[in-house]
């Protein structure tokens, strides 16, 4: 997925929903910090939002812009409609969210995007082969601080042997990558 085509997802998913505003969550919400992210970041075709503030509507982004669609058909990615859930995100996520909006590609509508820590914390959270590929390419390229990871994951409301077992895994992937 490219800057353009989230900017035209942001665009179909606020007309969809009925809101002004988006909350972009997932690995896609790299391109509000990185609008030209390496290739290995852009790979997925989906992108997951909420409605800011008709989060009720996010069914809407899915059933007119989500797998499968028409809108998937013609533009070849898709908008999945879903509902954050809080608790896998670091403590302030709100506040660091970047945003995506202008005239034209969004149609003045608005895109809060994660913060590049806050997404690489919670795809560590998910823990999937994908996830951590994700992260260790962010930390390979630089476009995250190790610490800064470490100190939002102590914010993630988990038991402990879930923040060491985080904890090891960027340290190892930090030193991996040299």
């Amino acid at each position: 997925m490219t800057r353009h085509q989230l900017e035209h997802a942001i665009r179909a998913a606020c007309y969809a929903s009925g809101d002004t505003e988006l909350i972009i969550f997932g690995s896609q919400a790299i391109l509000g910090s990185f609008p030209d992210p390496p290739e290995e970041l852009q790979a997925s075709i989906e992108v997951d939002i909420q409605p800011k503030n008709k989060p009720e509507n996010a069914d809407l982004i899915d059933g007119s812009l989500g797998e499968e669609s028409l809108f998937h058909e013609t533009h070849g990615f898709y908008v999945h409609g879903l509902l954050i859930e809080p608790d896998t995100l670091p403590v302030g996520w709100e506040e660091r969210t970047v945003t995506v909006s202008d005239h034209h590609g969004t149609g003045g509508n608005t895109g809060f995007c994660l913060e590049v820590h806050d997404i690489a914390a919670s795809k560590l959270l998910a823990y999937r082969e994908k996830d951590r590929v994700f992260v260790t390419t962010l930390i390979k390229e630089k476009l995250i601080n190790s610490q800064t990871l470490l100190e939002r994951i102590q914010t993630i409301p988990l038991g402990a042997d879930k923040i060491q077992q985080m904890r090891n895994w960027i340290r190892i992937t930090t030193e991996d990558v040299g």
